[in-house]
């Protein structure tokens, strides 16, 4: 999972190489941007099935292509948001997902003040028309942005209508059946791990 984790790190890095006009790329090079050995280098991208060649590495075209299709970011892929909150309104313009074969084609949420507006180009829709929306489009991603105490309840909503798969933004480890699969990000740990790393920095040094 954690070699999963750093190919889009990878994919970054060859994307701006590619634009440079290089052809290849050494495991050296992707290590020593990343802060890795070569040998987790090569096995990270061993799944790809793509193996490098003495003194020249890997080709970048290839290795694109490559991470593309094993990541599933070679053909475009639709998603549901449920919550149109601060952060649901931050993602539904964030323009990188793009990049990754992502677009947010339909905006939901409960509140009435917020039903019917425009957002980043997304009319936003009461949450009993996801359903409809979902099985009419064939979308099986959804984003989950809304409040804690709403988290279990709009996922609910969400399997219901036919979502297999949900990023979850919320605080809330939500429950789904085994046909379902989340992916949680949690901004207090990643705060958390950052806070404790600063905190480390700033001690005085220890008096020899």
């Amino acid at each position: 999972m954690a070699g999963i984790k750093r190919l889009p790190g990878y994919l970054q890095l060859l994307r701006e190489l590619q634009a440079d006009g290089h052809e290849f790329v050494s495991g050296t090079v992707l290590a020593e941007t990343h802060d890795l050995e070569p040998a987790i280098v090569r096995k990270d991208l061993a799944v790809t099935g793509i193996i490098g060649t003495p003194r020249r590495g890997f080709c970048v075209n290839d290795l694109i292509v490559a991470i593309e299709h094993f990541l599933g970011w070679n053909s475009p892929a639709k998603a549901v948001l449920v919550g149109v909150g601060n952060l649901g309104a931050a993602l539904l313009g964030y323009r990188g997902f793009d990049d990754y074969g992502l677009r947010i084609a339909g905006a939901f949420d409960r509140d009435p003040a917020r039903i019917g507006l425009s957002i980043h180009g997304r009319k936003i829709q009461p949450v009993e028309k996801l359903t409809t929306f979902v099985r009419a489009t064939g979308i099986i991603l959804g984003v989950l942005t809304v409040p804690a105490g709403a988290a279990q309840e709009a996922t609910d909503l969400m399997v219901q209508a036919g979502i297999r798969g949900i990023w979850n933004f919320t605080p809330t480890k939500v429950k789904v059946p085994e046909h379902v699969v989340t992916q949680k990000e949690d901004l207090a740990e990643g705060l958390a791990v950052l806070s404790h790393r600063l905190q480390h920095l700033m001690r005085p040094a220890s008096p020899v």
